[in-house]
């Protein structure tokens, strides 16, 4: 999957939830308690991770593939020994 494809999905991901929210604040005083829980615990934590996604994936994904040293001096064909030394 190319990286315009998945900046793409979460750039959709986040409108589309984003829609509900403002369903919510602009919704009558009298329905917004049967949307309380929906939006709490699904909409705005979703929103919110899409966003920070959006925003600083490149920091997750760079802190994700350095991962442990084991894990890097297996991407670089080193042996264990070596892989110690890398941290």
């Amino acid at each position: 999957m190319s990286n315009a494809t998945k900046r793409s999905i979460a750039r959709w991901i986040h409108i589309i939830l984003g829609i509900p929210i403002i369903g919510y604040i602009y919704s009558p005083f009298d329905q917004i308690p049967n949307y309380v829980a929906a939006t709490r615990f699904v909409f705005v934590p979703v929103l919110v991770l899409s966003g920070l996604w959006m925003w600083k994936g490149q920091v997750v994904r760079r802190l994700f593939l350095k991962g442990s040293p084991q894990k890097a001096a297996a991407q670089k064909g080193l042996p264990l020994a070596e892989a110690a030394q890398l941290k």
